[in-house]
């Protein structure tokens, strides 16, 4: 344990004055909003070390991390983990909503009587059945049901957990806010709530209006905000500042506070999508095979459709040998994450070095679960045994991947050994119908396909994992993560359409995904593509978002 005062952040790593604060708080519940790559996950790991090896957390209490998405809730646990060490990092729990509204369930179901009475083995499931049965979204508002009605439960969770960290806090739904609510106001537990207003993307989901707000006021909290970009190199930083001074002026920076001339801007302009198709994926092809990127550290965002407007350039990269992914979730498989945890195992399975497959299913598999260091130790090594077990059969041919049968019962062993919960708890769409075992047998044909082909497993694997193909995706899904180099594509009149404020918005989440290279195109004509209804074929330049890149070409 350290004093407050000697403490600074792991690692030598350098925050910004409010995010320092914000980690080094102790006193106030914290409303902190931030631009896109400026570090949000970066200050909840630093905090946690802060609370952690200050003492500012006493032992045994512990920090609850609460995200909206699985993959977020595991990364986060795992640069914890990075900044404290493994030690500390046993009482940091991190879940999503509904693996925390499970928890409590399952702590206090006896609370739950009448019709919402549940037997001890009870299911998550597509259909509510009385004592056997809920669904996916029974989860949150049974747990809150049950802190409502139980001193003892409300007291366990306040008992347990001295800090709470909310991570994307924008997206928080009525229910899931009612359940911070319940579980936490007006007691000593001190909330960090963590988000970005700009990117309130899940609307349609029922997401609070000026949630901020309501928690600042319901809290008492104090409010800070994060502006810097500190994921892309200063000449394409002080392009998007130039972009904050429009979209928030009191945020920007000057220019000279941006120094250096690291990173790369080009405005590429076309006459059609066939030059554009086929010269951008002529230079994909030279970043991967003459500068060594990493495909999957290539992305091609488009503002909206990018099914249609990226058929050209499939077929380009195909004819160049390129792998890529489309991300689209209604077009490929490969955007499951039941498909992703199938095909890291079966990476991790049949390759000799896959760190990154590998950390992924550790945090799943173990880390992501909020277990004490005893059963954490515990689930490590069995899954260890497993993973091993595995790479025996497969090297001694008692299994052969490229095998269905054996594919399958390999499948369904990993399937087991994860857990139905854990699975479910992937997507919210997993809890319907049959649409999870729809995903399982569907990449199960997909990977056996691709392992009948006679080529090396890792290398036929590689393109469905994502971790060596090129990335092609809408702006929207690309919220939150990072490239090498980035193409935003038909920088047009025609494809940034819609409100100028919410098209704007987008645009500055497109651009500040980009952390060394970016590439704005432009088309004089687009062929009208098979699908398409509404297109305009002759096409302008947006001259407000071009224009923000050309001062620093």
């Amino acid at each position: 344990m350290i004093r407050v005062e000697h403490w600074s952040p792991a690692d030598g790593l350098s925050l910004e004055p409010n995010a320092l604060a914000a980690a080094k708080e102790i006193d106030s519940n914290l409303a902190l909003t931030a631009g896109p790559g400026a570090g949000k996950t970066e200050m909840l790991a630093q905090r946690a070390d802060f609370l952690l090896r200050t003492g500012a957390c006493r032992y045994p209490k512990r920090i609850l991390a609460i995200s909206f998405k699985v993959d977020a809730s595991q990364n986060l646990k795992a640069r914890v983990r990075k900044r404290c060490g493994p030690e500390l990092a046993a009482r940091f729990d991190s879940h999503t909503f509904h693996a925390f509204a499970k928890r409590i369930i399952d702590r206090f179901r006896p609370v739950l009587t009448g019709q919402d009475a549940l037997d001890p083995d009870y299911s998550v499931g597509p259909n509510r059945i009385q004592r056997r049965s809920i669904t996916f979204n029974d989860m949150v508002p049974l747990a809150v049901q049950i802190v409502e009605s139980s001193q003892i439960a409300r007291n366990a969770i306040r008992q347990t957990y001295s800090h709470v960290f909310l991570d994307e806090f924008q997206d928080c739904t009525n229910a899931q806010y009612e359940l911070i609510k319940v579980c936490f106001q007006d007691t000593p537990v001190r909330l960090t709530a963590v988000g970005d207003t700009k990117q309130r993307i899940m609307g349609w989901a029922g997401a609070l209006e000026g949630i901020f707000e309501s928690f600042a006021e319901d809290f008492d909290a104090h409010p800070l905000n994060l502006y810097q970009n500190f994921r892309s190199e200063p000449r394409l930083r002080r392009m998007q500042n130039a972009m904050v001074r429009v979209m928030d002026l009191p945020a920007a920076l000057d220019d000279a506070d941006l120094p250096g001339d690291e990173g790369e801007i080009e405005i590429l302009r076309f006459d059609d999508d066939d030059d554009e198709a086929e010269a951008l994926a002529e230079s994909v092809r030279g970043w991967i095979d003459d500068e060594g990127v990493n495909p999957s550290e290539i992305a091609v965002l488009v503002s909206k459709q990018q099914n249609l407007y990226c058929q050209k350039l499939r077929v380009a990269l195909d004819a160049k040998g390129v792998p890529y992914r489309d991300e689209d979730a209604t077009q490929n498989l490969a955007s499951e994450p039941v498909a992703n945890l199938i095909v890291d195992f079966l990476l991790v399975a049949a390759g000799h070095r896959q760190p990154g497959p590998f950390q992924r299913l550790l945090d799943l598999v173990v880390f992501g679960r909020g277990l004490d260091q005893e059963n954490e130790y515990r689930a490590r090594s069995r899954w260890n045994r497993y993973v091993e077990n595995v790479k025996k059969r497969l090297a001694a041919e008692e299994a052969d991947l490229a095998d269905l049968v054996d594919l399958r019962c390999i499948v369904s062993e990993l399937l087991d050994i994860v857990g139905r919960d854990a699975v479910v708890g992937l997507s919210s769409e997993y809890a319907r119908g049959d649409y999870l075992q729809q995903q399982i047998d569907a990449t199960t044909e997909r990977a056996h396909t691709l392992l009948s082909e006679g080529e090396d497993p890792v290398t036929a694997l590689g393109s469905f994992s994502g971790d060596r193909a090129v990335k092609i995706m809408s702006i929207h899904k690309s919220k939150g993560l990072e490239f090498d180099t980035v193409v935003v594509l038909g920088v047009e009149s025609q494809t940034f359409w819609g409100d100028q404020d919410a098209e704007r918005s987008a645009y500055f989440v497109g651009i500040s995904r980009a952390k060394r290279r970016l590439y704005l195109t432009v088309c004089e004509e687009r062929e009208q593509p098979d699908g398409a209804r509404y297109w305009k074929v002759a096409r302008t330049e947006q001259d407000e978002f071009v224009g923000y890149a050309t001062p620093y070409l």
